[in-house]
């Protein structure tokens, strides 16, 4: 059990007796547990939600990063435009797979790249561009696709945190070459734990894509007189442009498939929810101006998390009372990434990101999970005030 009333919980959501029933299901008939019926559902599913023209089930969202960053194919001295302030998925499988990354800045106002934060990163050397819907918010894909477009650039939409996010209608994660998508513990749907989908759009890309994800397997390309001559299938290495690429194993069981399929129902209804008591703990909180949320209430953020921008100097101080005084626990997130032990030693330490800096030592993100009591979202709103109150104005 936890200390706290509130804690920053680790899970997004429960699941309702239907959505048990449907995973108790596709564990007493699936045959096979990987790899069957329940996937191809849960990823033609997700296609009519989102309209995506192919999606593919991955185990986890970081798979779904390390293949697009496979299919990007990047030579030496190839570069990849990446915000700073980010979960660490969004960079490094970029970085192993041969591309200098560069660190783009954020938009403070809205915790995201914009349009102009990437095109002060663009040299004649960058290949690749990851935009991230951080918190939920989703990025100016229209205008940041033009810019791709303009300068001959791959884009890679990072929506772990955005499902069920749209700009005038069109969901993210389907503006770019490559639409990345998290169903892990901490999301607004998750698929018991882990696991993630892989959206393209190209159709050669797609068609590889199943190799990519199971360790080779295909078909042989002759016709055989016996079913079990030469083996159950081949093993072969995907091709692109000419080019090998290696193959992994980044499966997603049936079970988790059939659950994912089914959460795909509730998405919107839990979004919106989220969405409501986001407006709530923003407007509740409109007295303190040192506080600062950004707040959309329409469809293009979901609030898979809940941040604000501390002002006032006491950031820290804020965190430490709502913990020991009221017993919520809120948290700091996104570390600019250049800080990181791992990216120093990969030479990726140096980064010109002013905004991401200010907005790092002044964040505070607050438990905003699915299931949190009604009793104790309005505790946290009242033990919000009372901690901003003694704590003064600027």
């Amino acid at each position: 059990m936890s200390d706290y009333r509130v804690p920053f919980s680790g899970r997004g959501h429960a699941y309702t007796d239907e959505e048990i029933q449907v995973a108790v299901e596709a564990m007493t008939t699936a045959i096979p547990l990987s790899q069957g019926e329940y996937q191809e559902k849960f990823q033609e599913k997700f296609c009519q939600l989102t309209g995506a023209k192919h999606a593919f089930a991955l185990n986890n969202a970081t798979s779904a990063l390390e293949i697009s960053a496979q299919i990007c194919q990047f030579k030496l001295g190839d570069e990849v435009i990446i915000p700073a302030h980010t979960f660490t998925a969004s960079a490094y499988p970029f970085l192993k797979n041969g591309a200098k990354i560069v660190w783009a800045d954020i938009d403070l106002s809205t915790r995201v790249v914009t349009v102009e934060t990437i095109q002060r990163c663009i040299t004649p050397n960058t290949k690749a561009i990851v935009v991230v819907h951080l918190y939920g918010f989703a990025a100016n894909m229209p205008a940041i696709m033009d810019l791709a477009n303009q300068n001959n650039l791959l884009v890679i939409e990072d929506a772990a945190q955005a499902m069920g996010v749209e700009i005038e209608g069109k969901a993210v994660g389907t503006f770019a070459n490559f639409g990345i998508f998290s169903f892990h513990s901490h999301k607004n749907i998750t698929t018991l734990g882990e696991g993630g989908m892989l959206t393209v759009k190209d159709d050669q890309i797609a068609s590889i894509i199943p190799m990519m994800r199971h360790n080779g397997h295909c078909s042989f390309d002759y016709k055989r007189d016996e079913y079990w001559v030469p083996a159950m299938g081949n093993v072969d290495l995907p091709a692109l442009n000419g080019e090998i690429l290696w193959p992994n194993n980044y499966c997603l069981g049936e079970v988790e498939c059939a659950v994912g399929a089914k959460l795909l129902d509730r998405l919107r209804e839990m979004n919106d929810k989220r969405r409501q008591r986001a407006m709530k703990f923003i407007d509740s909180l409109n007295e303190f101006p040192d506080l600062i949320f950004h707040r959309e209430n329409t469809s293009r953020h979901n609030y898979h998390l809940l941040v604000a921008q501390l002002i006032n100097g006491k950031r820290d101080e804020f965190i430490q009372k709502m913990a020991i005084e009221e017993g919520v626990q809120c948290v700091v997130q996104y570390y600019p990434l250049y800080h990181y032990d791992l990216y120093i030693k990969a030479n990726q330490g140096e980064a010109n990101c002013p905004n991401t800096e200010e907005f790092y030592w002044q964040m505070v993100s607050f438990p905003f999970h699915h299931m949190m009591a009604d009793s104790d979202f309005e505790w946290m709103i009242n033990a919000s005030k009372r901690v901003m109150t003694s704590l003064g104005r600027i």
